[in-house]
């Protein structure tokens, strides 16, 4: 497992500090605060892509030159 250049060992040895620094109790909160800051920053990620994306949607069709009757025939 390789994550963002971060080995097992690593992520391992990470835990093991958090652990003994925070203590058992609190890791559990620490998870759930980092879980949800986590998913707020996925939505506002996800808000902020749909948006530009819808605006460039709209900026593509107002500069698309509107074809007239008489191109058609």
């Amino acid at each position: 497992m390789d994550f963002m250049a971060v080995g097992t060992s690593e992520i391992l040895m990470i835990l093991l500090v958090a652990l003994i620094v925070v203590g058992p109790s609190k890791i559990v909160e620490l998870g759930r605060t980092l879980g949800r800051i986590m998913r707020t920053i996925r939505k506002a990620s996800y808000d902020l892509t749909s948006t530009v994306t819808r605006e460039l949607e709209l900026e593509d069709k107002k500069k698309q030159p509107a074809s007239s009757p008489e191109e058609k025939s």
